[in-house]
């Protein structure tokens, strides 16, 4: 099965220790789906939050579909996610549990439908963020080093 992916949350590796995640399905509209397929998605403020014994993607961007008509859909409505009643139980129960969040990391197309990739999250420290950066600074350093000779 093919798998095309539409958007990463580049952002989220950014601010959170990213743990276990799963594969949940996105209940769009005729207008949101195509416009997933021409990837206009952005997902830089989105997370996942329980309601209700329901996951909902709250925040995610999904740009208007210039083709349809006035009247398409919210680019930032809540939208629903599919999962089996079991994941979502044990999901919600961490997050309530052990202080987690849960954010999306991934969009993509698998065979004809819309996917998102979901985590289990712990938001990072500044010092943490700094120390990632000064890694990825040493690392370019040494691959400039290395090219150089």
């Amino acid at each position: 099965m093919a798998i095309k992916t539409v958007a990463t949350n580049r952002k989220a590796y950014h601010n959170y220790h990213i743990g276990e995640g799963c594969e949940a399905g996105l209940v769009l509209t005729g207008s949101e789906i195509k416009s997933v397929r021409a990837g206009r998605v952005s997902l830089g403020d989105a997370y996942i939050r329980p309601e209700r014994g329901e996951l909902w993607l709250v925040n995610a961007h999904i740009a208007r579909y210039e083709p349809s008509s006035s009247m398409s859909h919210e680019p930032t409505r809540p939208r629903k996610l599919l999962l089996h009643r079991k994941e979502i139980l044990a999901l919600s129960s961490k997050v309530v549990e052990k202080g987690l969040t849960l954010v999306p990391t991934k969009v993509y197309i698998k065979g004809h439908v819309a996917k998102v990739e979901i985590a289990l999250a712990k938001g990072k420290k500044l010092y943490d963020k700094r120390e990632a950066i000064a890694r990825r600074e040493v690392d370019r350093e040494l691959a400039r080093a290395v090219k150089r000779r």
